[in-house]
């Protein structure tokens, strides 16, 4: 028999969540899903379980290779999960950043209401 532990000790272990009670709120709001359905904090986790996290603007899945209660260093968290993560989510997020971040020209000023609404429009992704 396989060990379990619970998915909000999991994300944090494995250093998804930077701590236990960040986890449990992104399962609490639907952050966290298993097979397509959010998961409670509770949910116990086996070896071979595809885990989908929302990270941000990044959508993260990782399958579960080994189970561990106590959280380790940033070096070994690829011994216990590995990135299923498509490469394309990767590059859409390094485009994300760069326009983000507008660069104007030193002296121009501030922007007008009219360049305001354009760079509002550009930025917005939804």
């Amino acid at each position: 028999m396989s060990e379990t532990v619970r998915i909000d000790k999991y994300l944090w272990a494995t250093r998804l969540y930077k701590t236990r009670t960040l986890a449990g709120e992104a399962c609490r709001g639907g952050k966290v899903k298993m097979d397509s359905k959010a998961v409670k904090p509770s949910k116990e986790v086996k070896e071979g379980d595809i885990i989908t996290v929302q990270l941000s603007d990044l959508t993260k899945t990782v399958q579960v290779k080994m189970t561990g209660t106590n959280r380790v260093s940033a070096k070994l968290v690829d011994g216990l999960l590995t990135d299923l993560t498509p490469q394309a989510e990767y590059e859409r997020i390094e485009l994300l950043k760069e326009f983000k971040s507008e660069k104007r020209l030193r002296g121009t000023g501030r922007p007008t209401k009219k360049d305001r609404r354009e760079i509002d429009h550009l930025k917005n992704t939804d």
